[in-house]
């Protein structure tokens, strides 16, 4: 979706005892695993389905969300 948008992209893994450091917790993040846009929490402790993903972005860039797909 990065190159879709033209967004950069950033993931970050660490191990779980990283998480669960004080000093994790002071940066004011989600709670991993956890997907944010911006500023925005779009998921935490969950998966994220990559619909709502791009809906989030195109929020985020002042676009029209996609639509969903109808099962």
């Amino acid at each position: 979706m990065g190159a879709k948008y033209g967004v950069a992209i950033e993931m970050t893994s660490k191990s779980r005892a990283e998480y669960q450091t004080d000093e994790y917790f002071d940066l004011g993040l989600p709670v991993a695993p956890a997907v944010m846009v911006g500023e925005e929490i779009l998921a935490e402790l969950s998966d994220v389905s990559e619909e709502a993903l791009e809906a989030c972005i195109c929020r985020h860039l002042g676009l029209p969300e996609p639509e969903m797909k109808k099962i």
